[in-house]
């Protein structure tokens, strides 16, 4: 069975292919921006893109697919963290390289075949700038940047599906405010290729486009460029979270086809928002995790990816720390059935009904389930370890990772907590607030659960 996938572009599912002579699967997905650690909604997309590029594998064959995936590492937020610690540059993008490259270890991510960066690449952004320019989809203005003429594309538009939502060219566009270089554009809606220097960017520059100003690339290019570079004009698979559908996407897709003169991407797939506790994550509301923050609980990477591979992909995923004990429950089952499978033998393939799942659609909720309904139906001694190990591939499961040991809290909080849980079974619910509060106070979280309850350490 093809894999197939929803595609953003033409809003149906379709089988992904290879559209390529010799056979190679080309795959590009939006890397982070090095300028602080990734949050947990950040590793719901690249956990999703993971679990495609395993199953391009198993399609396809391991030399036969090309993964690329962008480390942003110059725009207006690399730059003003640089500048505020009075570091430089590449000594700031290098520190959250490191850590992001460390939690994708942890949370077992297969690494991309090619990992480029902006700054690797100005030549590249700065040759389809020129191109751009002279076929008059770009150009140049007053101050020395350079911007995308939106109008010249008449496609603009049909992967956000802008017409539907009756937006207009111009500053109304998507809703967006005027911006502050609003003045330097022919059009609200036309967008930065190159960005002149300015004297907060300090050292950051480079020489830019033909005439333009010295400076640096926008955003958008980097992408396109690089894309252009390590897969081709046209490439099969383009993948990200649904946050960058527009504009950055949409953006990319104007430059590279108005440059290129192919179709930039074959297929767009796009994986929703992660939501914690039944809100956005937000810094204000205290609930934008870390894999580190997470694991300050006593939680286990494989927990986190287990949790955020529990919902579809392309349907908003609710996250709660109660998900992240079902999912250590669940790694705990799959670890001790692992272990009882026989070395050979077992004629049961519970990898079939995990990658038929995972096939259709990326259903990883009901691969998980289709999982755990064959272990539940079948002895260890009837399935082969092999196929089970294909499965557990397929979903970045690693069996052998060690369990994070549980924060352990001290005796006097474990004693407020029996209080708190006596009263609350006594149905008497003042008291089992007031010692609720004792307990944030002593700098800990009690979780209720159906068989009892978790003691947790607050987020600092």
């Amino acid at each position: 069975m093809p894999i197939r996938l929803y595609d953003s572009l033409n809003r149906e599912l379709k089988p992904l292919e290879a559209h390529q002579k010799d056979g190679v699967f080309r795959f590009y997905n939006c890397g982070p921006t090095v300028y602080a650690p990734a949050h947990i909604g950040n590793f719901r997309t690249f956990v999703v893109n993971d679990v495609i590029r395993r199953l391009l594998e198993l399609e396809f064959g391991k030399d036969k697919v090309r993964h690329v995936r962008n480390l942003t590492d110059v725009d207006d937020k690399t730059i003003r963290r640089a500048r505020d610690e009075g570091r430089p540059l590449a000594e700031v993008t290098k520190q959250w390289t490191d850590k992001f490259h460390a939690d994708c270890a942890a949370l077992n991510c297969l690494p991309p075949h090619v990992e480029p960066t902006a700054t690797g690449h100005i030549k590249e952004q700065v040759d389809m700038i020129e191109v751009l320019l002279r076929k008059r989809h770009a150009y140049r203005a007053p101050d020395g940047s350079v911007y995308f003429r939106v109008s010249s594309f008449q496609e603009y538009g049909e992967l956000s599906h802008l017409q539907e939502r009756e937006l207009k060219t111009g500053s109304a566009l998507a809703g967006k405010p005027q911006t502050a270089d609003a003045d330097e554009k022919e059009d609200g809606s036309d967008f930065a290729l190159w960005k002149a220097w300015k004297p907060e960017d300090g050292d950051v520059k480079w020489p830019g486009p033909d005439d333009a100003a010295a400076g640096r690339p926008g955003w958008h290019i980097e992408c396109s460029a690089m894309s252009k570079k390590h897969l081709g004009d046209n490439i099969d698979l383009h993948t990200g979270g649904v946050d960058l559908l527009f504009p950055h996407h949409e953006n990319e897709i104007a430059q590279s086809e108005c440059c290129n003169g192919v179709t930039f991407a074959n297929h767009w797939y796009h994986s929703e928002h992660l939501l914690v506790d039944g809100k956005k994550m937000s810094k204000s509301l205290g609930n934008l995790y870390t894999l580190d923050d997470l694991k300050a609980k006593g939680f286990s990477p494989m927990a986190l990816r287990y949790s955020l591979l529990a919902g579809h992909p392309r349907k908003q995923l609710n996250f709660t720390l109660d998900g992240l004990h079902a999912a250590e429950s669940a790694l705990k089952t799959l670890r001790a059935y692992r272990a009882a499978l026989p070395a050979q033998g077992g004629t049961v393939f519970v990898d079939q009904p995990v990658l038929e799942a995972l096939q259709d659609d990326l259903n990883t909720p009901g691969a998980l389930g289709a999982l755990f309904t064959a272990i539940n139906h079948h002895k260890p001694a009837e399935v082969s370890a092999e196929h089970f190990d294909r499965a557990m591939f397929a979903l970045g499961f690693d069996l052998q990772a060690a369990e994070s040991p549980k924060a352990a809290a001290p005796a006097e909080v474990e004693a407020l907590a029996e209080k708190r849980w006596a009263a609350k079974t006594a149905k008497d619910f003042a008291a089992a607030d007031a010692l609720r509060k004792e307990l944030a106070t002593a700098g800990w979280s009690m979780l209720d659960r159906k068989d009892g309850y978790s003691l947790e350490p607050l987020k600092k």
